[in-house]
C-alpha cells in the first residue's frame, strides 16, 4: 500500500458519507479524486479488498445495524459459554496482560521501550513494545510535527522507562499487527502489556471477544462485564484503550446504529469497520 493510500480511501469515505444517498457511480468516485475509473477501482480494491460498490454497502445504517445485531447476539454466547483469557482480534491472537498496582506506580521503571512512527492501512501510527509486549499504539497525523506530541503521549504512558527508537524495526511488528485478516491457521500471536484500573481491564477483555466483522453496543459490553448501567463508564474505558485496533474499540457503535465519535476521527473507524467487514466476509 502506498503512503497516500489512506489519505485517499478517507477521501472517499466523507464523499460518501455525504453524498450516499445519491448512489455515486464508479465515474463520480474517481472524479472526486482525479482519478481514472480504473485507477480508483484498482486502488480501492487494493486497500479494501473488496470493489467500492461493496464497501459502500457495508457503510449503510441497515448493515452497520445488522452487524450490531449481529455482534450482540455473538458476544453474548461467547459469555454464556465462559470465554476468557486470550481474545481473537480477526486472526490475530491478542494476549492482553495488564500491569500490577506496583507496576502502574513503578511506570516502566527499568524498561526500555523501543517505539516508531510507522505506516498503517489507516495512515500512520506510533508503535511501542516493551519487554512484555506492545505497550502502545496511537494512530498520529501524516507530518513531522505530530512526532513530537506523539513521543509525549507515550513517554506520559511509561514516564519512567527508556526509550529507543527504531522506525524500521517497528515497521516489521506493524506489519504483523496489521495484517490482512483472512482464513487460515499459523496468524500472528501478539502479546500487549496495558496499564488500566480494574474495571478498564474488564472492558478491554470484553472488547477482545468481539470476532471480526461484528459491532456491539456501549450498553451491551456493559452488560457483557455485569454493569447494565454503567454505559457511560464503559464509553471512557473504550476510549482510553492504549492500543488502538489491538483492543478493538472501533467495533463499539451507538444502539441506534450510529458510528458515533472515536479518538481518532469517525472517518478512520468507517475505514476500519469497513476493511474488517469486507474481510469477514
Amino acid at each position: 500500500m502506498a503512503v497516500n493510500d489512506y489519505e485517499r480511501i478517507a477521501q472517499v469515505i466523507q464523499y460518501l458519507d455525504a453524498h450516499h444517498t445519491e448512489q455515486p457511480s464508479l465515474a463520480e468516485l474517481a472524479s472526486h479524486l482525479g482519478l481514472s475509473p480504473s485507477h480508483f477501482h484498482r486502488l480501492f480494491t487494493d486497500w479494501a479488498g473488496v470493489t467500492p460498490k461493496d464497501f459502500l454497502q457495508s457503510l449503510t445504517l441497515n448493515h452497520i445495524k445488522r452487524l450490531l445485531r449481529d455482534g450482540e447476539n455473538v458476544l453474548d454466547t461467547a459469555l454464556e459459554a465462559g470465554l476468557s483469557g486470550p481474545g481473537r482480534l480477526h486472526d490475530l491472537c491478542i494476549t492482553l496482560e495488564a500491569a500490577s498496582p506496583g507496576e502502574l506506580k513503578a511506570g516502566g521503571k527499568d524498561w526500555q521501550i523501543v517505539f516508531g512512527f510507522v505506516e498503517s492501512p489507516f495512515g500512520r501510527c506510533l508503535l511501542g513494545e516493551g519487554p512484555r509486549g506492545i505497550c502502545y499504539l496511537a494512530f498520529v497525523d501524516d507530518s513531522p510535527a505530530a512526532e513530537a506530541p506523539g513521543e509525549a503521549a507515550l513517554q506520559a504512558a511509561w514516564p519512567a522507562a527508556r526509550f529507543i527508537r527504531d522506525d524500521r524495526a517497528l515497521a516489521r511488528l506493524a506489519d504483523r499487527v496489521f495484517r490482512r485478516p483472512g482464513p487460515g491457521p499459523g496468524q500472528p500471536r501478539l502479546r500487549t502489556f496495558v496499564s488500566g484500573s480494574a474495571f478498564q481491564v474488564r472492558v478491554w477483555n470484553a472488547l477482545l471477544r468481539v470476532p471480526l466483522g461484528s459491532l456491539v453496543s456501549y450498553g451491551c459490553l456493559a452488560a457483557a462485564i455485569g454493569q447494565p448501567t454503567a454505559a457511560r463508564a464503559v464509553g471512557s474505558a473504550v476510549g482510553s484503550n492504549p492500543v488502538a485496533y489491538l483492543i478493538p474499540c472501533h467495533r463499539v457503535i451507538r444502539e441506534t446504529g450510529v458510528i458515533g465519535n472515536y479518538a481518532y476521527g469517525r472517518v478512520r473507524k468507517c475505514a476500519m469497520v469497513a476493511w474488517e467487514t469486507s474481510a469477514a466476509a
